[in-house]
């Protein structure tokens, strides 16, 4: 019997450093190349598009799959992208110098919301790794952006938690092993950590130390013992797991103040394209407000729209930046020039106190806080205005340092040398001037021997296996002088060496490895002094963000005509003219959108019904006037001629159909799941936007449910504003009974059987929804349009006489029996006659009237 083949020393070695990371992807360098094997190795070939080979693994094969390591830039972004752990495996010895199997180990690992690498990263969006830690129903959360040093906590129950995770948006989440995740968060990168890591007493000892604090009152966090414990976990996430232990970027901890800002939940924040859109090929609002030239600034804005302020007086001291940009136009170009040529400094001090920055960075750095002066010199004689914007600080003694110590062009590696400035060591320069000579020295020394040996074809030349060589043809070799030693025969020619270029390559070679020795010293001299200020850098990065948001919405007010609101403590919403940005800016060009007024109160018109034809604009001015509100909020002037606002503490809506099959809901249930959370939080200063309550169910359903939703709103002590877009015109009826309840209609003409949509909203209720004729636009076939026109005829006429809904549906039933679309057995017509006649029309109810219309059709095989 044969013997089983031994594991290989390079594997055995293998799979002892991937069982210390089942959960990751494991980049294993050998030699010039980065490998995965197994399962890692198919999961790399599928997302890389790579070869997936097979190789002898001792005791059978085992897939393979791997990249030269210069490629490593190219391929990590991919794994990372696609949801990867990736631990990154290192050799930690010179292969050269080691006999035998090469100590390697895992120099960092990876992850979604774990990373410095630019392609990773977006760059006008944070990248937050979110930590959870649960008590009981309660919740505590802790956000860190790893490449800006941004650090989040807060606590709450289900629903903030779940805002929290719908508006920051984290690319990573991490929870104890023994704490079930929340099912609404199953589909996000989610890791657990052991219970270990989640302990109040490691947390509290973990942050103090970072900070170098005694206790964490500073911070305004000391009572917040579940967001602690959880903020604690992030560190041991950075530093035990993910080898990241650089983190001095990360200079304090605030709290998410929710109680300061205006709230919209997920439904809310999808239904108005706030930042994302709901077609690929659309625009979201931010992407339409959004003119910044720095990555600050438009995070700084994302961040703006998922949390507008309800503080009138801080959203006033915003608009009157703008307004005095706007008034400044010359020095606003200015700065505006000046910004587009500032990089992304939260994310540089991250590369800088993570000893990632390179030397051309670094250039970006010295560059942006050159330009910060000069914005800094600019708006210096205005200080009296701008009073509320903190100063800069003046850097202009680290721009002389970087001036004087780093070069103007600087290379993407220190390894490609010449950063170091000429002036800033003797011996950096001697050894310079020893390299630059060389090339001299050889151009001298091969004319001598050209003139010595008289082979004019001689050359003199350098490759990494054999060092310098003269090189001579084969045709002139017996002309080679006897002081001269071969090295290397090649087909056509010879390669020498002679004592004298032995020696000078002794003294160049030497003279390049001390070269990179020393500057690599003299950089991280640079990167030492330049930390000095990273807290200084950070400020002046949250300011300059400050400004760049300004100058973008200044210069969006200008080119798009928006004027600025006025926020008051009142309940009113008063705009006039008022547009949707988003649908405005996708309009083909020369064709101007139709604006509308919108008024809505707490004591004469708290809620407006509006009706009117599908396809006229009813959810455009919905969505709208919630849009301008939002805007408002956020500091931005707004699209409209005029608008007068009281602050909003929340946005509800409930407008377009989207089912949730995957959980096993229908369009109706995750309809009245909306509905029912609109209704469980309303306050005196929400907004409720609601289109098309109860479509997703029966007719006469849906008409009780719309109308009982719009009665409990206008009788609720809150008296929410609220527009509610229907087709079910019988809600127009409730102004008779609701003196709160307006109704208002998007108008139409009609021509010649034809329809216009004027997109106009007017007083008074809509007679019709015109559906048919929308019907007719989609190209429906004649026949079923003329079909459907005979039958709403029928219907109308039925309406019109008494009897209620029951000798209506009765009327109805009996008329078109002949009409049908089927041909009907008699004896199933006799049943339905039977049926009929047993029917009480006097007292029967809207309900049972359905129900008796369901089981006449039911009888019919409907």
């Amino acid at each position: 019997m044969a013997k089983a083949k031994k594991e290989t020393p390079l594997m055995t070695q293998y799979n002892t450093i991937k069982s210390k990371y089942p959960d990751a992807l494991l980049l294993f360098r050998v030699g010039d190349f980065y490998e995965t094997f197994g399962q890692d190795a198919v999961k790399t070939a599928h997302i890389l598009g790579i070869v997936l080979t097979k190789r002898n693994n001792g005791e059978g094969h085992i897939e393979l799959a791997g990249f030269p390591h210069h490629s490593i830039d190219s391929y990590l972004p991919k794994l990372v992208r696609a949801g990867m752990r990736v631990a990154i495996c290192d050799q930690l010895e010179d292969p050269k110098m080691v006999k035998g199997i090469v100590k390697r180990g895992v120099t960092e690992l990876v992850t979604p919301g774990v990373t410095f690498n630019d392609q990773v990263l977006t760059s006008k969006k944070n990248n937050f790794l979110l930590s959870l830690h649960k008590q009981k129903e309660k919740y505590g959360m802790a956000l860190v952006d790893i490449s800006t040093g941004e650090f989040l906590v807060s606590e709450g129950n289900l629903e903030k938690l779940l805002h929290i995770v719908n508006t920051f948006d984290p690319s990573e989440i991490i929870y104890q092993r023994s704490v079930q995740i929340p099912e609404q968060l199953k589909n996000k990168n989610a890791f657990k950590l052991e219970d270990w890591a989640y302990q109040y007493t490691f947390a509290q000892e973990k942050l103090t130390n970072h900070f170098k604090t005694n206790s964490l009152k500073g911070f305004g966090v000391e009572n917040l013992e579940l967001a602690i414990t959880a903020a604690g976990a992030i560190f041991a996430y950075l530093v035990e797991d993910t080898h990241h232990n650089l983190l001095s970027h990360i200079t304090k901890i605030q709290i998410i103040p929710q109680e300061d800002f205006l709230m919209m939940d997920n439904f809310t924040l999808r239904n108005l394209e706030v930042v994302y859109p709901s077609n690929p090929q659309g625009k979201s609002l931010l992407d339409i407000i959004d003119k910044t030239s720095t990555p600050m600034g438009g995070r700084l804005l994302r961040r703006r729209i998922i949390l507008p302020l309800k503080s009138v007086n801080e959203i006033s001291r915003r608009l009157s930046l703008i307004d005095f940009l706007n008034e400044n136009d010359h020095l606003k170009y200015e700065i505006c020039q000046l910004l587009k040529s500032i990089s992304d400094l939260d994310r540089l001090m991250g590369k800088l106190a993570a000893e990632k920055i390179s030397p051309k960075e670094f250039g970006y750095l010295r560059q942006s806080l050159i330009n910060i002066h000069k914005i800094k010199s600019l708006i210096q004689p205005h200080a009296e205005v701008l009073t509320w914007l903190e100063p800069l600080y003046d850097l202009e003694e680290l721009i002389k340092f970087l001036q004087s110590h780093l070069n103007e062009e600087l290379p993407v590696s220190i390894a490609k040398g010449n950063t170091i400035k000429e002036g800033v060591s003797d011996e950096l320069d001697r050894l310079r001037g020893l390299q630059s000579k060389g090339r001299g020295f050889l151009d001298e020394m091969c004319q001598r021997e050209i003139e010595r040996t008289g082979i004019s074809s001689l050359k003199i030349d350098f490759n990494n296996v054999f060092g310098y060589f003269i090189e001579v043809r084969n045709t002139h070799k017996d002309k080679v002088p006897d002081d001269w030693v071969r090295k290397q025969t090649l087909v056509n020619a010879e390669r020498y060496i002679t004592e004298e270029l032995k020696e000078y390559e002794n003294q160049i070679l030497g003279a390049e490895e001390k070269i990179s020795v020393l500057e690599n010293e003299l950089y991280k001299n640079v990167c030492t002094e330049a930390m000095i200020y990273i807290d200084q850098i950070q400020e002046n990065s949250h300011i300059i963000a400050q400004l760049d948001v300004a100058a973008g919405l200044s210069e969006l007010a200008v080119s798009e005509s928006y004027t600025k609101p006025v926020l008051n403590e009142g309940y009113a919403i008063d705009l006039k003219e008022a547009r949707h940005p988003i649908i405005e800016n996708a309009l083909p060009l020369g064709e101007k959108y139709i604006p509308n007024d919108i008024f809505l109160d707490k004591d004469s018109q708290q809620i407006i019904m509006v009706t009117g034809p599908n396809m006229a604009g009813k959810s455009a001015i919905l969505r709208q006037t919630a849009i301008v509100c939002l805007l408002a909020q956020i500091g931005s002037f707004v699209p409209a001629k005029y608008a007068e606002i009281g602050v909003l503490d929340k946005i509800f809506t409930r407008v377009g159909a989207t089912d949730n099959i995957s959980a096993g809901e229908s369009t109706f249930m995750v309809e009245m799941n909306e509905a029912a959370n609109i209704l469980n939080n309303i306050s005196e200063r929400s907004l409720i936007l609601l289109d098309e309550i109860g479509r997703g169910t029966s007719t006469y359903d849906g008409v009780s449910i719309a109308w009982a939703i719009a009665e409990y709103l206008h009788q609720h002590p809150t008296q929410s504003k609220t527009l509610f877009a229907t087709h079910y015109h019988e809600l127009n009826e409730m102004t008779l009974n609701f003196e709160r309840v307006k109704n208002f209609h998007v108008s139409i003409q009609e021509n010649k059987g034809n329809i216009i949509f004027l997109r106009k909203l007017l007083p008074g209720g809509s007679e019709h929804s015109f559906g048919i004729h929308v019907a007719k636009l989609a190209g429906m076939p004649p026949k079923v349009v003329n079909r459907a026109n005979e039958i709403l005829k029928t219907l109308e006429a039925t309406r019109t006489q008494s009897g209620g809904a029951g000798e209506s549906i009765k009327r109805v039933t009996e008329e078109n029996m002949q009409l049908s679309f089927f041909q009907l057995d008699d004896p199933v017509l006799e049943n339905i006659r039977e049926e009929l006649t047993k029917i009480d029309i006097n007292t029967l109810t809207p309900i049972e009237a359905l129900m008796k219309l369901n089981a006449i059709k039911k009888m019919i095989g409907g």
